[in-house]
């Protein structure tokens, strides 16, 4: 029998590295390589020419390392000795690192009527403000119901006076328009503003605020 179908030729310590191991990575490892013959790079990056799997596995494992097979698709497939369980987690660290690096936006919604009062408008920007400050965008939503489409400067003047609320802080990515029976505006954070007035604010918290609530809205006939 060839000793490298005998797994338990392999074993150190009780544990078989060379048995045949789960493929997560979309790449075969040692005992998963099927081709007859595969050019080999050892762990230091030189090229050890061509070789059966069986001999590749062998200096494998006269070093504790494992083989795998980084290029499937060449002629012959390309091989490397290496850690795998170290190149896993190097790999799953640097994967981690280009996630932290990638900008992930966020938009939060303030939901109005032209109708709104100025207290619950108040707790509304406030919790804009602390959107804003969190680095979140912010889109500030307007119905319009029954006889209050007559009326849409109403609407227009609370939407521009909730632009001003946290114009210290934003940039208007889109400034307030209709849509249909709804107005709407989209408030980016600017950091230049935030950066300022964090300066100007150094121990300023932000205020505890409820949790935001739809307005009930009642339908109007006409």
């Amino acid at each position: 029998m060839n000793k490298f179908e005998n797994r338990g030729d392999f074993k150190k310590g009780g544990f078989d590295r060379f048995k045949k191991k789960e493929d997560k990575d979309g790449l075969r490892v040692n005992r998963e390589i099927r081709a007859p013959q595969i050019r080999v790079i050892d762990d230091n990056g030189q090229m050890l020419g061509v070789m059966t799997v069986p001999e590749a596995l062998r200096l494998a494992e006269e070093k504790g390392l494992d083989l795998l097979e980084i290029a499937p698709t060449a002629q012959p497939p390309t091989c490397k000795i290496m850690d795998y369980g170290k190149w896993k987690y190097e790999n799953k660290k640097k994967q981690a690192a280009a996630r932290k690096k990638q900008t992930v936006i966020v938009v939060k919604e303030i939901q109005m009527r032209p109708r709104t009062d100025q207290h619950d408008f108040e707790t509304k920007m406030k919790h804009a403000r602390n959107f804003l400050l969190d680095g979140d965008k912010v889109k500030i939503n307007m119905r319009f119901l029954g006889r209050e489409l007559a009326h849409q400067e109403f609407g227009m003047n609370l939407m521009k006076k909730a632009v001003q609320f946290v114009e210290d802080l934003a940039l208007i990515e889109t400034p307030p328009k209709f849509e249909g029976k709804q107005m709407f505006t989209l408030l980016a954070p600017d950091p230049l503003k935030i950066k300022e007035y964090e300066k100007k604010n150094p121990k300023k918290q932000k205020e505890i605020l409820p949790d935001l609530v739809e307005e009930e809205i009642e339908e109007e006939e006409g």
